[in-house]
């Protein structure tokens, strides 16, 4: 679909509104008498204790509670046991933020409180239980193993990736308020209508008894997809207090309350022959888990379709421990599995001395061999050929420390990429008033890939309007259902479910026109009505036309709406749906401080139609700092005699800056995929981060001719 709107390099809606302060984001918010909550957290991370001693912080001016029985809020933990360092035991309430931080400090949770018991934190602990992930039962097709022993080509290695905490700009807080028996939350979620659900299960409310209210997210990722125990401990203290809480996150804090994604152990084995046909795949993999609840990525999924494969076999296993619980993080399994696959792809190019574009080329397979299933669109080979163009590829020697620089070694490489194009069940409400301007809705969310815009832009065209008389309203859970904003699914779920209404909108008011008598289009076929700039005319005369705001002034009444839901057909069980993308990298190493900088990068990405380039190139851009991160910087590091992250802050866990981004560019193909819904749109928000890992690992083995298998790629983990 296109119109004056979609395909349109549009500026962000509400961009001025978050660049001046005039955007409110949930700890923004107030009310009258207001008092602020601080978290008391464990020191230790396995301890069966008795609440600790909070005489001397309930003590302290400006205290107004201290908690430390949270019975009547459901938590994932049983009383009295902890599960992890940094699970919350306390909370400290008073008139100032101030005052409920000194009282904080005042309890001791460490293991002089007394509990403690030996806690185990390292996977890498041998003889430690491992479980089956319920969503990645151990899968084979054809004979792998023979056929790995029967290959002249193989490579066998393994692949390590530390655990990467989420650092979004904005922390997580909650401001919670009730009123008699219902419950107001300001909260920052990327799923307001779950979120809601979910405190209301947890404190034993009717779920219609609970708003959930979050217009603005200041960046999130996966970590605000699921209800934390902080947001249910929010509204479970303003519901024992009876007075509005404020309860936001430290950064310290974040690193054990928000989930992350999970330290991981990774075996591939790729056989072939010596044609560069592949024969043969392996993918095995070993990721952190908690003890008290569980998380699993979907890691060794790509290894199964992204490549042709005649005999193939994975596993996954959970290794449980005294740590939080894992959650999603952008591009959760997929960019964790394709490091191990690309990187391996790489290795066997040097293996076969093919150039590893044209390797992938030559296992481009027919269909998903996974399911059976045909592709609904696969534009990987056209990704990978127009990026090798842009990108300069053909002019790369492949040998590796074959190219220098100043005195820096340069190297150059690709990896592939993909991701599901999921859609779910959506709706939207769309409505015109007298003056002609509409107001459409959906409970969805905006953590930062531009969501009121797109929609904004698809509502415009349905309607027929310009986008300066289209509202979108979303992030409160008493707007029409809309599933998480995780998962790339936002553009194609909720997008149809705003074409849908704003369409049986549009086609509404124009059946009322052709039947009034008193409308200049009185007896007009409906088929030869138009809708542009609110004004519908006739496309065989022009003159009969009268505009929205005229048709529903003689109509009376308030204006018109519609609420419609949309479902995604069964082509989801008939087609496969991937997004996919082939990543360019260039690197500097300079051998003698041990450094690595990433000079450019290039990528190219199948992610069906695009509805506004420029957010698009954004998020796409935003995916590749991502992904140089984990590549580069990102690692979080523990004490494993109590469990502590001893990086838990801005200054010791590194995330990229300005100064580390030089050059990165991306483009798309923007052919629209009809199989995925109306707008043929797939996703891309999770897929851009994909490949980029790899990527910069295969051009760091180009430059100095030593394997990275390690994110992130440190002088430590090269020695």
């Amino acid at each position: 679909m296109t119109g004056p709107s979609i395909g349109q390099p549009v500026a962000r809606v509400d961009g001025v509104a978050r660049v001046t302060g005039a955007a409110r984001y949930s700890a923004d918010h107030s009310a009258p008498g207001l008092v602020h909550a601080v978290l008391v957290t464990s020191a230790v991370s396995r301890a069966s204790v008795a609440a600790p001693d909070v005489a001397d912080a309930r003590s302290q001016p400006g205290v107004v509670e201290v908690f430390t029985d949270f019975s009547g809020a459901r938590l994932p933990w049983a009383a009295g046991q902890v599960n992890f360092f940094g699970q919350p035991v306390a909370i400290v309430v008073g008139t100032t933020l101030e005052a409920a931080e000194h009282a904080a400090r005042l309890i001791d949770t460490g293991p002089a409180a007394g509990g403690s018991t030996p806690a185990v934190t390292d996977m890498n602990d041998p003889g430690l239980p491992t479980v089956v992930p319920p969503r990645s039962p151990d899968y084979r097709r054809g004979d792998p193993d023979s056929a790995i022993a029967a290959a002249p080509v193989r490579v066998d290695q393994r692949y390590r990736i530390a655990r990467e905490n989420h650092n979004p700009m904005e922390p997580p807080g909650v401001v919670a308020e009730w009123t008699g028996d219902r419950l107001t939350m300001y909260d920052k979620t990327q799923w307001v209508q779950g979120t809601a659900r979910d405190v209301a299960a947890a404190l034993g409310v009717p779920p219609e008894n609970v708003r959930v209210i979050s217009p603005f997210i200041g960046g999130a990722f996966g970590s605000a997809g699921l209800t934390w125990p902080h947001q249910i401990l929010a509204a479970w203290t303003a519901r024992q207090l009876r007075r509005p809480v404020k309860l936001v996150l430290t950064r310290k804090q974040m690193y054990s309350s928000i989930g992350y994604r999970p330290a991981s152990d990774q075996r591939v084995i790729l056989a072939a022959g010596r044609d560069g046909r592949i024969t043969a795949t392996a993918h095995e993999a070993r990721t952190e888990d908690a003890r008290y609840a569980s998380y699993q990525d979907e890691i060794t999924a790509v290894s199964r379709f992204l490549y042709r494969s005649p005999a193939m076999r994975s596993s996954h296993r959970l290794v449980p421990l005294d740590v939080a619980v894992p959650t999603y993080t952008r591009g959760p399994g997929f960019v964790t599995g394709t490091f191990a696959l690309e990187s391996a792809m790489d290795e066997l190019a040097v293996e076969l001395g093919i150039d590893p574009i044209e390797l992938r080329l030559r296992n481009e397979p027919d269909a998903n061999q996974d399911t059976g299933l045909p592709f609904s669109s696969r534009g990987l080979p056209t990704c990978l050929r127009r990026g090798a163009a842009e990108f300069g590829w053909a002019g790369r020697n492949p040998a590796p420390r074959s190219r220098r620089e100043d005195g820096l070694l340069i190297g150059t490489g690709v990896a592939s990429g993909a991701y599901n194009a999921g859609r779910r069940p959506a709706s939207a409400r769309a409505r015109i008033d007298r003056a002609g301007n509409a107001v459409v809705s959906s409970a969805t969310s905006d953590m930062g890939p531009g969501t009121a815009t797109s929609m904004t832009q698809v509502a415009a065209d349905a309607l027929g309007l310009p986008m300066s008389r289209v509202q979108f309203m979303l992030g409160d859970s008493e707007l029409p259902t809309a599933p998480m904003h995780a998962g790339s699914v936002t553009m194609a779920s909720v997008g149809p479910a705003v074409l849908t209404a704003c369409t049986m909108l549009r086609d509404a008011l124009v059946r009322i026109a052709v039947t009034d008598p008193a409308s200049p289009l009185y007896g007009v076929p409906v088929e030869r009505v138009t809708v542009r700039d609110g004004r519908l005319s006739s496309s065989d005369d022009p003159k009969r036309s009268e505009t929205y705001r005229q048709l529903l002034s003689r109509r009376g009444g308030d204006g018109l709406d519609t609420l419609r839901d949309w479902s995604p057909s069964d082509n989801q069980t008939r087609y496969d749906t991937h997004g996919y993308g082939a990543v360019f990298a260039e690197v500097a190493v300079d051998e003698l401080v041990g450094t690595i900088r990433v000079r450019r990068m290039r990528a190219v990405y199948d992610v069906g139609a695009v509805v506004n380039p420029r957010l698009a190139h954004s998020q796409a851009l935003s995916g590749m700092v991502y992904g140089i991160g984990m590549a580069l910087l990102e690692g979080t590091i523990r004490d494993h005699r109590d469990g502590r992250i001893v990086n838990a802050n801005l200054s010791n866990y590194l995330v990229p800056v300005n100064a580390d981004i030089v050059d990165l560019d991306a483009s798309f193909l923007g052919e629209a995929d009809p199989v995925t819904g109306p707008l043929g749109v797939k996703g891309l928000a999770e897929l851009v981060i994909v490949g980029v890992p790899a990527a910069v690992a295969n051009a760091v083995y180009h430059a100095t001719g030593r394997r990275a298998r390690e994110l992130p790629i440190t002088l430590e983990s090269q020695l």
